[in-house]
């Protein structure tokens, strides 16, 4: 009975959320530089995921980074600066990591 109130209370959020975008949006504008920053918002964190995801250690016990993950990682980065898709870098980083899992064991 839990769950369905927590996934009722996210549905719910998100609906409202989707709903008061385009009202608020429309009665409401944002000063030039807060504008800014809400457009790099998405990009910084999807950063600290990636961060965080990169260098917890397994099941999050630990701080430590495998070297396939880091290279992968370090792959996409080095995509997204040069200009690539948002599919081209996923995919791009998520192989180099599998074929150095399956090389290295790791």
């Amino acid at each position: 009975m839990t769950w369905l109130i927590v996934i009722a209370g996210i549905a719910l959020g998100t609906y409202v959320a989707r709903v008061a975008g385009p009202v608020v949006g429309a009665r409401w504008r944002l000063a030039p530089r807060a504008g800014e920053l809400f457009e790099i918002a998405p990009v910084v964190l999807l950063f600290s995921v990636a961060l965080v995801a990169t260098f917890s250690g397994e099941a999050g016990a630990s701080i430590g980074v495998a070297p396939s993950r880091l290279a992968g990682v370090l792959v996409g980065a080095w995509l997204a600066w040069r200009g690539q898709g948002m599919a081209v870098v996923v995919i791009a980083a998520a192989a180099t990591t599998a074929f150095l899992r399956g090389v290295l064991g790791a």
